[in-house]
């Protein structure tokens, strides 16, 4: 085997071996984060109202039955939990403002 013999060779596998690991390197995509707003908007748009309806059958059937001081108390207590929910969500958007005047 002759010199030029030997690098056509080691040529074709060198550029084979390029190939395939371009190939390799290009087939992985980056990793991407969780879409935290598709969640919450998910929540917010499917899981919430569902939630509501469900509490206002409740209500509205103890109170068919005379339970006004259950059906109150529950109010309340579904009245502290959306604020609740709502300081969740605030605090939600203030971390996110923080954290761009932090690190932008």
């Amino acid at each position: 085997m002759n010199t030029t013999e030997l690098v056509a060779a080691a040529w074709t596998t060198a550029t084979h071996a390029a190939d395939v690991l371009a190939l390799i390197t290009a087939a992985e995509p980056e990793p991407t984060g969780i879409d935290t707003d598709g969640v919450v908007t998910f929540f917010a748009t499917n899981i919430a109202p569902i939630l509501l309806a469900v509490l206002g059958v409740i209500f509205i059937g103890r109170a068919s039955k005379g339970e006004i001081s259950k059906v109150l108390t529950s109010s309340a207590i579904a009245i502290v939990g959306l604020a609740f929910i709502a300081g969740a969500a605030t605090l939600f958007f203030v971390g996110d403002y923080i954290i761009n005047l932090i690190f932008e």
